[in-house]
């Protein structure tokens, strides 16, 4: 029995990056020699372990046939005649084909570390087409090394517009787009997923509300950048910038949809881009089962952004209400998120990256000065019902004017 480490903790070892978690494969092994080792079996479909002590997976050395199309369609063996080299002509990137033994000897046989010197994303075999979840993962690796120099070999970016000509986008499960955008968010240059796919043609089939937002015009005035999709991509880099978390980057990449269904004898203007937006997300969330918390400040960010970017202008009224209708009161870490998505979206435009955004800061004073209303002494005085609720709006109005007094003398 030989162990290896294998994957992706070689390659960010040898790329010098922090190692996150280790997995291992145990070749010339039965399960039964793993069991009575201690090992605890986890995998359903194929024989994968934990370590007694340590936790981490120990998956027997295995091959994969195609039977059927998708991410389901395999039939795995696993066997102790299969040899360490036949393991690592599964996987999918040369970069993740490399292994380690006990004494911290290299093994490479599919030159991944020459591709990891030359910051190349290049697949091992043809059997990569096989999967269809394997073009959202290097999209997802485009993403994450993109800020290193990576690039995806130009015959591995070919064979992904072979898979989406044979309809292997067409194969992704909800489950699986989610995961993996989901992940992509979270790294360094999420925009490089959407343009992954854009070039390799998968985007209109995976987001096609994402893809229409391409080539649709916005006024020069506002949007230097004038294409939308462009905007969207300069957007969420300053999500980013912003240091903003995973939910509040999903809420810039959507904030916009709105615009991808504007009436070409409409533009370069967007009238009500705001409220259809919101559907469109709600729509894009419902296909993709996104977890609530994205879909609603999706929802609320489209709805929602350019009241922000007017905040300045505003009447008490119309500030009162838009923090109702963020449910700001009740969901301030939410309130706060959507403030960070729309500064992200401010500075989404060419040549506008560095500009000042008193917006956001405003909003808050005016959330601030309306939630230090307490609905108690109202209480007090006998107040419920219809009659609370109005008496409460009364003051929290009268606060917000107080509020932009003193934000108007300072």
């Amino acid at each position: 029995m030989e162990i290896y480490l294998v994957g992706g903790a070689v390659r960010d070892e040898l790329l010098g990056l922090p190692v996150k978690e280790r997995d291992w494969v145990v070749v010339g092994a039965t399960p039964d020699d793993l069991l009575q080792r201690g090992f605890r079996p986890v995998g359903k479909d194929f024989p994968v372990f934990l370590h007694p002590d340590t936790h981490e997976e120990y998956a027997l050395a295995r091959t994969e046939r195609k039977t059927a199309p998708g991410y389901y369609g395999f039939s795995v063996h696993a066997a102790p005649e299969v040899t360490l080299e036949d393991d690592l002509l599964r996987r999918d990137l040369t970069i993740n084909a490399m292994a380690r033994d006990t004494q911290g000897r290299l093994f490479d046989p599919y030159r991944g570390r020459a591709d990891l010197d030359a910051r190349r994303l290049r697949h091992i075999s043809p059997a990569f087409a096989e999967d269809p979840v394997r073009m959202l993962r290097l999209a997802r690796f485009s993403a994450r090394y993109a800020p290193l120099g990576f690039q995806i070999a130009p015959e591995t970016l070919d064979l992904l517009r072979s898979m989406v000509a044979n309809g292997e986008a067409d194969c992704l499960v909800p489950e699986r787009v989610w995961a993996e955008t989901a992940r992509a968010l979270g790294e360094k240059q999420p925009g490089r997923f959407i343009e992954t796919l854009r070039e390799c043609g998968a985007l209109v089939r995976i987001f096609p509300e994402l893809d229409r937002l391409f080539g649709v015009p916005q006024p020069p005035l506002h949007h230097p950048e004038i294409d939308t999709g462009v905007h969207t991509l300069l957007a969420l880099a300053q999500a980013v910038r912003l240091g903003a978390d995973v939910v509040t980057r999903f809420a810039v990449l959507v904030h916009d949809l709105g615009k991808g269904t504007t009436p070409p004898e409409e533009w370069p203007r967007h009238i009500g881009h705001e409220q259809r937006g919101a559907e469109e997300v709600r729509l894009f969330c419902q296909r993709l089962r996104a977890p609530n918390m994205y879909r609603e400040l999706g929802v609320l960010t489209a709805r929602f952004h350019t009241h922000c970017h007017r905040a300045l202008e505003l009447r008490p009224k119309t500030l009162l209400n838009t923090l109702q209708g963020l449910d700001a009161f009740r969901k301030p870490q939410r309130f706060a998120q959507f403030l960070v998505a729309c500064e992200a979206d401010a500075r989404g435009r060419q040549g506008q990256e560095d500009r000042d955004y008193p917006q956001a800061a405003w909003m808050q004073q005016v959330y601030q000065a309306a939630a230090q209303v307490s609905a108690r002494p109202l209480m007090e005085r006998g107040l419920t019902g219809l009659a609370l609720a109005e008496a409460l709006q009364i003051e929290r109005l009268a606060a917000i004017v107080a509020a932009r007094r003193e934000f108007r003398e300072h």
